[in-house]
């Protein structure tokens, strides 16, 4: 595990929680410049701490597998150490800093043919794996990540600190490139932008409008969209989906409707903790040689469209004079 912040944490737990299951693994160490934190982490799980990926490396030549949870910019660095001893990695999202440094990471899996997978957490959600197999065509999504405050991930916006995962859901969901992106972000506790509106259509005629904060009052994680005859809630914090169908005289509705002529369902939903799903799927790739289910350029393309929000996140403030208006603020 290298990085021993919160994501970091989280992954150890996992990994030893699985390892304590009988899954076949076993948790080597944690690794974080910050030793001190290093240790702590190491001392809760029953691993070792190290300083660096080339402590590890050198002291365990058994190690096969490795989460990446370190700043973003430093990414790049740490994967490519890693897959060049031969490491499989789990990269966090966002996958990188720039697409420049994201394309150096798809190259470094192919040239040093190891398994690498990118930390979109949702695609583990059990709310979304058990959206996918009712998908038909969806017209249009309404997206909301809201959460409260904290000093977390600020080294980047909140399009890449939260709202990446809908983008990436949009993506897998509505399967379409991008046709426009209209966006608007303002700075609010922090020097990056923590609260952003996004209006994309996609070639197909999809249109996705997303709300990310992370200055909210309350959490909120919901994803909603309508395709012909049916409109679909997901709760991503709850696990739960919610099926509207016009005119479904062929199967009874599971649930009471205030309109005879809506069917409401609710699928059945396999509770599970999404991280633990995600680590399970990616030892299974190592084990198998197979490609992960969320493969780097999976990864690099949420990545290239944050980032065109992000620009025309900047191109919107300088029409308004955001920057003038702060000024005049203070």
């Amino acid at each position: 595990m290298v990085g021993a912040g919160v994501f970091g944490r989280n992954h150890a737990r996992i990994y030893r929680e699985l390892e304590e299951q009988g899954e076949g693994v076993r948790l080597l160490g944690v690794v974080d410049p910050d030793v001190a934190r290093a240790d702590a982490v190491a001392r809760e799980f029953e691993c070792k701490a190290f300083g660096s990926v080339h402590q590890i490396i050198t002291t365990h030549s058994e190690l096969q597998a490795a989460s990446v949870a370190v700043p973003t910019v430093h990414h790049l660095a740490v994967a490519r150490d890693l897959m060049k001893a031969g490491v499989d990695v789990l990269i966090e999202k966002p996958l990188a800093s720039t697409l420049h440094e994201a394309d150096e990471l798809v190259s470094l899996a192919a040239a040093h043919k190891r398994v690498a997978q990118v930390g979109h957490l949702e695609r583990f959600n059990p709310a979304v794996r058990a959206t996918l197999p009712i998908l038909t065509q969806p017209m249009f999504f309404e997206v909301h990540r809201l959460s409260v405050f904290t000093p977390r991930s600020l080294d980047v916006d909140v399009v890449l600190d939260l709202m990446i995962h809908d983008l990436d859901i949009v993506l897998t969901f509505a399967k379409s490139p991008v046709k426009e992106v209209r966006a608007v972000g303002l700075p609010i506790l922090s020097g990056k932008v923590d609260i952003a509106n996004v209006r994309l259509e996609l070639q197909s005629g999809c249109i996705a409008n997303f709300t990310a904060s992370r200055v909210s009052t309350e959490r909120v994680r919901k994803l909603r969209f309508f395709q012909p005859r049916q409109y679909i809630s997901v709760d991503y914090g709850r696990q739960e989906v919610l099926v509207f169908t016009v005119g479904d005289d062929q199967q009874p509705a599971a649930m009471p409707s205030v309109n005879p002529q809506i069917g409401v369902s609710k699928p059945p939903v396999a509770s599970e903790e999404p991280l633990h799903a995600e680590l399970k799927s990616f030892l299974r790739s190592v084990r198998q040689r197979s490609t992960p289910e969320v493969p780097l350029e999976d990864g690099r393309q949420a990545l290239a469209l944050a980032l065109k929000i992000i620009s025309a996140i900047r191109d919107h403030s300088k029409k308004i004079n955001i920057a003038g208006m702060a000024k005049v603020k203070n």
